[in-house]
């Protein structure tokens, strides 16, 4: 049992690993290409959109610059200073476009503000140590980072510079911090991307929500340590400060001078791949769990196979041993028939010499003279008929000739019977004859075909040996075949093993009495010769065994059917 197990357990790994291997490789290959791919599409996605957001805000700027450079190149310095008329200039442009415009100031170039429309008390403010100022005197246009100012709310400036017969003055206009935010809080992807404005400094440019303050450190110097190229400018993964892992993209505006950046939690991200690599993982399982299922059922399979296998040869080494044994009884058979007819014979030819003598004068008057007669006679038909018998015996006997000859099928079937007569009357089986007369040749081996015949005699004898019965022995032809017939009345044979009585080591018989290998070994005799052996059996009514061999054409050939 433990050879079994252990063959059963090799087979088992073997087949768990010829199916697992391969899976389990191809299986790593795919994820890490797709993951590959997966990134590209993700970066390129993500690029894209940071890209078309940053153009849409550089648009948006540089169309509040061209709104001031309208109204100076409409309005002059003087009307422009006119504080109703200013008014008016920021009333129509807030009903265009909306809170976007805080409010408009005129500037002279001392950097105080002449004229103010707004919210707040700013007339008259001095703007000259502003860094928006220094910068706007000195330039055509101007945008500035997001500030506090004299207003201590967060804003920033959108401004145009002019001249007034030969002095320089600034008209300036605040963009509301929030609405401009909202430009750029409608770019969300997932559950937690979001985007935000940084300037060089790393100071935001619109407002931001949750964590992102705290990670300003960590996406300054990720910022920093980047060399923007011509398109997208930062592309990074990094650890936020609570640990968890985060994308970020960024595409520079305004001259490069802001940043707009997305930043989104790995996972989230990655939440399609992940399920896919999810889904990926539990067929891989279910694969695995299928592989072991079926390794576990072959090898259970093939160690029942394996068993069926060693107990067909331990059963056919034991009808060799057996066939052995055979042999020895049948030589010693022979040996035995051989020393008996010797004897015998000179008990016959003594018998025959006192015969002889009977015939002389002193033996004539003697009263016991018939009585003499009729022992001697019998002594002479006893000692013929064991001579017979012996001589029967030795043919049968004799080793195995499977040289091909042509033969008298009826020749061959008489002498089985006559063996076979003795133990047919043990068990009260009567055998009755039927023998086609001038029946073709057939061509064959006489020893194989002894056995063949002998073997379903015997096997008609056992059926019938309880209750006893008929054997009918039939020859003749059919077509190009010469058939002998073997119709008994024994018990049958069930209809489900009719299938099955050829199959080797199957066997009705009980225990001990036989091997199984009788009709298979015929079987395969008679296909040898080429020729058939048909069954029929109705379960206690008898069965007929039909053995076809080809005729012989006189040749030493067998004809077709």
């Amino acid at each position: 049992m433990d050879y079994y197990k252990h063959i059963k357990k090799r087979i088992l790994i073997s087949v768990i690993v010829a199916g697992v291997a391969p899976l389990l490789i191809i299986t790593g290959i795919l994820l890490f290409n797709f993951q590959k791919s997966y990134e590209r599409r993700l970066w390129s996605h993500l690029e894209l959109l940071i890209k078309m957001h940053s153009e849409y805000i550089d648009s948006f700027l540089i169309k509040r610059v061209s709104d001031m450079r309208i109204l100076t190149r409409i309005f002059t310095f003087a009307e422009l200073a006119y504080q109703p008329s200013l008014e008016d200039k920021l009333f129509f442009m807030q009903s265009i476009y909306g809170t976007f415009y805080v409010d408009l100031g005129v500037v002279d170039e001392r950097g105080i503000q002449v004229s103010y429309a707004g919210p707040y008390r700013l007339k008259e403010a001095n703007y000259s140590d502003a860094p928006w100022f220094q910068k706007a005197i000195n330039r055509d246009t101007y945008v500035s980072d997001v500030f506090l100012g004299l207003r201590n709310y967060p804003h920033f400036i959108v401004a145009v510079r002019d001249d007034w017969f030969g002095k320089k003055w600034v008209l300036k206009a605040t963009i509301d911090f929030m609405a401009f935010s909202k430009l750029v809080e409608n770019i969300r992807v997932g559950s937690t991307g979001t985007a935000f404005i940084v300037n060089k400094k790393g100071e935001f440019q619109t407002a931001v929500y949750g964590e992102i303050e705290k990670d300003i450190p960590t996406i300054t110097d990720i910022i920093n340590n980047s060399k923007c190229p011509n398109s997208t400018c930062v592309r990074s993964v990094y650890n936020s400060v609570n640990g968890r892992k985060k994308i970020l993209v960024g595409y520079p505006l305004k001259d490069r001078e802001w940043l707009l950046v997305f930043t989104q939690e790995y996972s989230d991200a990655f939440s399609e791949f992940n399920s896919m690599v999810g889904f990926t993982l539990i067929t891989v399982f279910a694969t695995l769990v299928g592989v072991i299922f079926i390794g576990l059922f072959l090898s259970q399979k093939i160690e029942k196979r394996l068993q069926t296998v060693d107990k067909e040869k331990e059963m056919l080494t034991q009808q060799i041993v057996e066939s052995g044994k055979l042999a020895s009884i049948g030589e010693l058979a022979a040996g035995i028939a051989h020393e008996i007819n010797n004897p015998v014979a000179i008990m016959v030819e003594e018998a025959g010499w006192l015969e002889d003598l009977l015939e002389e004068e002193d033996f004539k008057d003697s009263k016991n003279l018939d009585e003499f007669k009729r022992s001697i006679k019998q002594i002479k038909i006893q000692g013929k008929r064991c001579k017979d018998i012996t001589h029967k015996l030795l043919s049968f006997a004799r080793k195995t000739d499977p040289a091909m000859k042509e033969l008298d099928i009826n020749i061959i079937l008489k002498e089985l019977v006559s063996l076979s007569t003795q133990r047919a009357k043990y068990g009260n089986v009567r055998i009755l004859e039927r023998y086609g007369e001038n029946l073709p040749k057939i061509l064959g081996s006489e020893s194989e075909l002894q056995q063949v015949f002998l073997n379903i005699i015997n096997n008609a004898i056992d059926a019938m040996e309880k209750k006893g019965g008929e054997l009918d022995i039939e020859t003749g032809t059919e077509g190009n075949w010469v058939f002998a017939k073997f119709k008994d009345t024994g018990h049958g044979i069930p209809k489900a093993n009719l299938s099955r009585i050829f199959d080797p080591f199957f066997t009705t018989k009980p225990v001990g009495k036989g091997t199984g290998l009788g009709l298979s070994i015929c079987f395969g005799i008679v296909k040898k010769l080429g020729g058939e052996i048909r069954v029929e059996s109705i379960v206690d009514v008898g069965t007929t065994f039909t053995v076809l061999l080809p005729k012989a054409n006189g040749n030493g050939l067998a004809q077709g059917r």
